[in-house]
């Protein structure tokens, strides 16, 4: 009987995406589209617990 609270929230969620306006890059979109990628190491410079990114806890 619990699910009434969690079905609110993906209502609301889904809600929220079907007509909130998002910010979108179109150009990026296009250029994935198109296979324009970015290099792949700017990609793995944004996960720091990526292999060779580590940081370790001091």
């Amino acid at each position: 009987m619990g699910r009434g609270r969690a079905k609110a929230k993906q209502t609301k969620v889904a809600r929220d995406l079907k007509y909130n306006s998002q910010e979108m890059d179109l150009d990026r979109l296009a250029k994935e589209l198109h296979g324009d990628t970015p290099s792949q190491q700017n990609q793995e410079d944004d996960d720091p617990f990526a292999e060779g990114n580590y940081i370790p806890r001091a």
